[in-house]
């Protein structure tokens, strides 16, 4: 197996709505930006699936090392030496996958937290982070279109968030800022349950308003002249808003059930948000 088909499986196994935003980019970017979510989704399951916190971190440490070797242009895995032909064409820099790490560490740092400014560090390494780079990978000609990258990389993790705190809380994890949790006077085991009351309603519709207002300033920051050009952000920004009016629509009874999209809903959202995009490419 080469490096890209692993990179391939890897994404194709995930599920993603992610992966149905990249089928509509030229192959090179194809290439790139799949092998950057391979790589996001490797050093995340390191932290979701490695039982043991020390080895963990160890894992952690070797991505470390390992962003180093493939800087120095002599990666081992799989997924680095996929990404190894992609960091100048895109100017991918090595500073991004630092933070993307220290982000998955922060999962084994914390297991709630205070506040949301703390909660935006954590939101700034692990998805706008991400944006920053795939906003490289899909190509922009105004610096704004990083501004969008950074908002809409936090309306999706705020998203994520929400769609499953239930399955967070199962991991003993709490992403919702607890000063929040106080104000609306629920307790983070709560989230443990499958039960849904006003309180919860209250709170995760302030969660969603808060994810609203990100995506509402993303499209607003992205300039004109790259809306083709980020495509691929513009099509998960309407799947994952989508999936926001779901659960909104629900009645917010996220810890009850996971709300989610088919996949053929998915690439029907794909579809359209494209075949938009493109006719507005025309007529400019």
């Amino acid at each position: 197996m080469s490096p890209d088909e692993y990179c391939e499986e890897k994404a194709a196994k995930s599920g993603s709505s992610f992966y149905y935003a990249f089928r509509f980019l030229e192959d090179d970017r194809r290439r790139a930006i799949t092998a950057l979510y391979a790589f996001c989704r490797e050093v995340d399951d390191v932290v979701d699936e490695t039982s043991e916190e020390a080895v963990a971190r160890a894992k952690l440490d070797w991505w470390r090392g390992e962003i180093g070797r493939l800087y120095d242009g002599d990666p081992q895995h799989p997924i680095t030496r996929a990404l190894q032909p992609h960091l100048a064409p895109f100017d991918l820099g090595r500073e991004y996958f630092d933070e993307i790490i220290d982000g998955m560490q922060m999962d084994l740092d914390y297991d709630s937290y205070p506040d949301f400014t703390t909660l935006s560090l954590y939101c700034y390494r692990v998805a706008s982070v991400v944006g920053i780079l795939s906003a490289h990978i899909f190509g922009f000609t105004e610096r704004g279109t990083l501004k969008y990258a950074h908002d809409l990389g936090m309306a999706l993790q705020l998203t994520n968030i929400l769609r499953d705190v239930h399955e967070d809380a199962m991991r003993g994890r709490v992403y919702i800022p607890m000063d929040e949790l106080q104000k609306h006077g629920v307790r983070p085991e709560e989230f443990q349950r499958n039960l849904t009351d006003d309180r919860h309603r209250a709170l995760f519709a302030e969660q969603a308003e808060r994810a609203r207002r990100y995506y509402d300033k993303a499209e607003a920051e992205l300039p004109a002249a790259d809306r083709y050009a980020q495509r691929p952000g513009l099509i998960m920004a309407a799947i994952y808003r989508r999936l926001l009016d779901e659960i909104a629509d629900d009645g917010y009874r996220v810890l009850e059930h996971r709300v989610h999209l088919t996949p053929l809903r998915k690439l029907w959202i794909a579809w359209r948000t494209y075949r938009r995009l493109r006719r507005e490419r025309r007529r400019s």
